[in-house]
C-alpha cells in the first residue's frame, strides 16, 4: 500500500455541527436527494438498508486503518537507527567512511566530457581553498530544507533563520503500543543556543481515526483533529515571535509626555508551536483555515519531510512533488489552446452580430 496515497490527509475541523434526527443514529438526514420523497415506500426501506451496511463497511474501514497505523508504529522503529545515523552525520558527531560515501553520480561524473571534468576540479579545488577550516557535518541542513519547501518558506521569517541554523533533527513520535491512534508528536531538537534554553520543541498532532456518529458517510480515514504546542524559554530579549514597539503618552491633567514600550505578536517560524484553537461552534471560517494550513504542515512534516529529509535538501524531491501537481498536455493540446486564445483576443466583441456563447453549466 502506498503510504502517499493514504487517506491521512490533514483534515481540519473548526468543530462538531449539532446534530438531530428521529432516524438511527448513523443516518444523515436522505430528504435532500431530489425526489427522495417521491420513492414508494419499500424502496426507502431498502434505500436505508443499504445506508446501514455502508455504515458496517465504514466501521470496517476504521479497524483497518487502525491496523495500518499499528503497521506504521512497528516499522518506525526499523527506520529509527537510520534516522540517528543521519542525525549524526548532518551534526558532525560521525563521518561516513568512504564507502559510505560512494554514490553513483560518482560513476557519472566519469562519463562527463574531459573539459567539463577539468572546470569542475577547478571549481572544487577553489571551493577547497576559499575555506580554510573543514565545516563540521553539513552546516544548514534542515535550515536549507525550510527554504527548499514553498509551504516551509513562507513560515519562515528573516529572524527565524539564525535560530534554526541550530536545529539537529527532526522526528516523529507515536503513540505507545497497545495505545489509541489519538496522536503524533513532532520534535525538533535544537543544539545549545542562545535564544532559548529548551533543547527539544514539541507539536503534537491530535487524530481521530473512527466514523463521526453525526456524519459516518464523511469518514475518509484517520484525520487530525487538534494540535498542542509547547511553551519556549526564550532568553531575555531573544524572543522573535514579538517585536517591541515604543509609543508617546500625555498625561491629561499635567500635560507632561512619556514613553512606553509594549511587544506585539509578529510573524515568525516559531509561531507554530503557539497553534490556534478550535472555535467550539466551528463558525469562524478564518481560524478554521488556519488550523487547516495548521494541520496541512504536520502531515507534511510527518509524510515527506522527516522520511525524505535529504532529498528535500538536495532538491529532488521537489521535482517529484511537481510531477504531482501538474499533468503534461497531450502534443498538441498546448498549442491548439494558444491558437484559440489568440483568437479570442482578436477585435471587440459586437452583441448586435454575434450572440454571446452559451454558459456552460457544470452538472
Amino acid at each position: 500500500m502506498d503510504r502517499k496515497n493514504e487517506k491521512t490527509d490533514a483534515k481540519g475541523k473548526g468543530g462538531n455541527k449539532p446534530f438531530q434526527s428521529d432516524k438511527p443514529e448513523g443516518f444523515l438526514p436522505i430528504e435532500r436527494i431530489p425526489n427522495f420523497n417521491l420513492l414508494p415506500k419499500t424502496v426507502k426501506r431498502r434505500v436505508y438498508a443499504l445506508k446501514r451496511l455502508q455504515l458496517q463497511s465504514a466501521n470496517i474501514e476504521a479497524k483497518f486503518y487502525e491496523e495500518v497505523h499499528e503497521l506504521e508504529r512497528k516499522y518506525a522503529g526499523l527506520y529509527q537507527p537510520i534516522f540517528d545515523k543521519r542525525r549524526a552525520v548532518v551534526t558532525g558527531a560521525v563521518e561516513p567512511t568512504d564507502e559510505e560515501c560512494e554514490w553513483q553520480s560518482d560513476k557519472e561524473e566519469e562519463e562527463l566530457a574531459e573539459d567539463l571534468q577539468k572546470k569542475a576540479a577547478l571549481e572544487e579545488k577553489q571551493a577547497d581553498s576559499a575555506s580554510s577550516v573543514d565545516p563540521k557535518g553539513i552546516p544548514e541542513f534542515w535550515l536549507t530544507i525550510f527554504k527548499h519547501v514553498d509551504m516551509l518558506g513562507e513560515m519562515l521569517q528573516e529572524h527565524d533563520e539564525p535560530i534554526l541554523k541550530h536545529l539537529q533533527d527532526i522526528t516523529v513520535k507515536f503513540s505507545e503500543p497497545g495505545q489509541p491512534m489519538q496522536s503524533f508528536t513532532l520534535e525538533f531538537h535544537f543544539e545549545p543556543n542562545s535564544f532559548f534554553s529548551n533543547s527539544v520543541l514539541t507539536k503534537v498532532y491530535k487524530m481521530k481515526s473512527e466514523p463521526d456518529a453525526a456524519d459516518p458517510f464523511s469518514f475518509e480515514g484517520p484525520e487530525i483533529v487538534d494540535c498542542e504546542g509547547c511553551k519556549i524559554d526564550w532568553q531575555k530579549g531573544k524572543d522573535v515571535t514579538v517585536r517591541v514597539v515604543k509609543k508617546k503618552q500625555k498625561h491629561k491633567g499635567r500635560g507632561t509626555i512619556r514613553t512606553v514600550t509594549k511587544e506585539v505578536p509578529q510573524d515568525s517560524f516559531f509561531n507554530f508551536f503557539n497553534p490556534a484553537k478550535a472555535s467550539p461552534d466551528g463558525m469562524d471560517e478564518d481560524l478554521d483555515f488556519t488550523l487547516a494550513t495548521d494541520f496541512e504542515v504536520g502531515h507534511f512534516f510527518r509524510e515527506r519531510i522527516i522520511p525524505r529529509a535529504v532529498l528535500y535538501f538536495t532538491g529532488e524531491a521537489l521535482e517529484d512533488d511537481d510531477s504531482f501537481e501538474e499533468e503534461d498536455l497531450e502534443e498538441g493540446e498546448e498549442e491548439d489552446l494558444d491558437e484559440e486564445g489568440e483568437e479570442e483576443d482578436e477585435g471587440d466583441f459586437d452583441p448586435t452580430k454575434d450572440p454571446p456563447p452559451a454558459e456552460c453549466k457544470q452538472q
